[in-house]
């Protein structure tokens, strides 16, 4: 049982960062990021900078696989929100 959980939040953890790519694409195809709080979006983007460490030195593979995928994919929705909206 315990193995079964730990494969599901394996899964959750490398699914829920690609929950970004939708609004990468809207930002794309809108052209804009207007409908997106730059005050939510840098607060969020700096959260998880900072908690990104803990991921690195935590035992915990679940953590480690969510943190470094939410940075990547987070960072890159943050950059085309930001480069969208000052274009």
């Amino acid at each position: 049982m315990k193995s079964l959980i730990i494969q599901i939040g394996l899964i959750a953890s490398c699914m829920m960062p690609l929950f970004n790519i939708p609004m990468i694409i809207h930002i794309f195809k809108r052209k804009s990021s207007e409908d997106i709080s730059l005050v939510w979006l840098l607060g969020v983007w700096g959260c998880i900078v900072l908690m990104f460490p803990a991921t690195l030195i935590s035992p915990d593979i679940i953590f480690k696989v969510f943190g470094i995928l939410n940075l990547l994919l987070f960072s890159a929705l943050t950059l085309v929100a930001v480069k969208y909206r000052f274009k």
